[in-house]
């Protein structure tokens, strides 16, 4: 493996971990297409900050862009407040009018600059190894290794210093203030971050994969956990996994780098969203099923004690009189048989002492509703689930 080589994984791999600490807390606030707005919109920053300095390498680029960052969120959120158009409306009004802007200024003013729309759009991390940065003649190493580094150390700086903040603002923005610190200065401090890591991933990667890499591993981790510490490392290992296979991929095909780590991240979000264990998709059917059958016992124990006519209480009439399909009934009348609910002699079903005393407690829930929660009644009665 070469030096460039290891130079694209480490700084996509930077830029992965870069971008999920912010990228975890806009998904955890429902701001994520917040994170594709500002990606655009930050344009007419660069561009002015380029047409100030006449430097693509200028810090002066960075600031601006942030602030541009930042002005898209003010007036997000302006617009919003008004009442007349929601959230995603209002991000869909001002980043394409701030992204033509910037568009035109290229257009009209920097056609023979580097600073055009492909390269703004795309990125190419194939190309971030041949940008070096030397100090005093010595050759340190990619420039985007550098800059998105920095990023990097600010982002985990402020993470440590403000977790508190950031988690109670995230969670309950009134607490947040009760306790003393404003919900709008940590919430502008993330659109502050969440700019300035834009911009430092820009050149390297592109705006289209630091949307990507901002959403798709917060997105996956969310579907594991809703422990926020646990959320934030698994969005990172998610990133630089993604980083990783995406590049290999893109060698094997000899295809875009940055576009192979979109479709890594997008693999990886789809096998959580089908698989994760309670949040993925199968295992909500699974439970929507367990839940039906389970109400169905529940109907089946309260039909059972409220008929002492044993004509009713006949294993090949249950279907009939609780107007079943015989699959169904014995699917249930065999879950209560499990769990020991039932008895059944000369094909007449009866309920045991348990089974009378789950029914009782199900009855007094759904009567008072003042109970232990239903799903911890079950728990505590069933050995086997529907």
């Amino acid at each position: 493996m070469s030096n460039a080589q290891i130079e694209i994984q480490l700084i996509a791999s930077l830029v992965a971990i870069a971008c999920a600490i912010p990228g975890t807390f806009l998904v955890l606030r429902k701001m994520a297409m917040i994170s594709d707005a500002i990606s655009h919109s930050i344009l007419p920053g660069i561009v002015v900050g380029f047409f100030i300095t006449q430097d693509l390498n200028s810090p002066l680029l960075i600031l601006l862009a942030a602030l541009t960052g930042v002005i898209t969120v003010v007036l997000v959120e302006r617009i919003q407040k008004t009442g007349l158009v929601k959230e995603d409306t209002a991000i869909g009004l001002v980043f394409p009018a701030l992204f033509s802007i910037g568009v035109i200024m290229i257009a009209k003013n920097a056609n023979d600059v580097h600073l055009d729309v492909d390269a703004v759009l795309l990125g190419e991390l194939a190309f971030a190894p041949f940008d070096r940065l030397f100090i005093s003649g010595t050759d340190v190493g990619p420039k985007s290794l550098w800059i998105i580094g920095s990023i990097l150390v600010i982002t985990v700086g402020l993470l440590i210093a403000f977790f508190k903040e950031l988690k109670v603002s995230t969670f309950d923005a009134g607490l947040a203030a009760s306790l003393g610190f404003s919900p709008a200065l940590i919430h502008y401090g993330l659109m502050t971050v969440s700019s300035v890591t834009t911009v430092g991933a820009f050149d390297a990667v592109g705006a289209i994969l630091v949307v990507a890499l901002m959403i798709a591993p917060a997105a996956s981790a969310y579907l594991l956990t809703t422990d926020l510490k646990k959320m934030l490392g698994l969005a990172i290992v998610f990133g630089v996994l993604s980083a990783i296979s995406g590049y290999w991929f893109a060698h094997w095909l000899d295809a875009s780098i940055a576009g192979s780590i979109t479709t890594m991240l997008g693999v990886l979000f789809l096998i959580m969203y089908l698989f994760a264990p309670s949040k993925g998709l199968i295992a909500v059917i699974y439970r929507e099923k367990q839940q039906r059958i389970e109400v169905s016992l529940l109907t089946f124990l309260l039909h059972l004690r409220n008929h002492d006519d044993e004509r009713e209480r006949h294993v090949n009439h249950l279907n009939e009189h609780i107007n079943w399909q015989k699959v169904r009934s014995k699917t249930v009348l065999d879950l209560a048989l499990k769990n020991n609910m039932i008895d059944i002699n000369n094909k007449i079903v009866s309920l045991t002492s348990k089974g009378d005393e789950f029914t009782s407690q199900a009855i007094d829930y759904i009567i008072t509703n003042e109970d232990a929660q239903i799903e911890d009644m079950k728990d505590d009665f069933f050995l086997f689930r529907g």
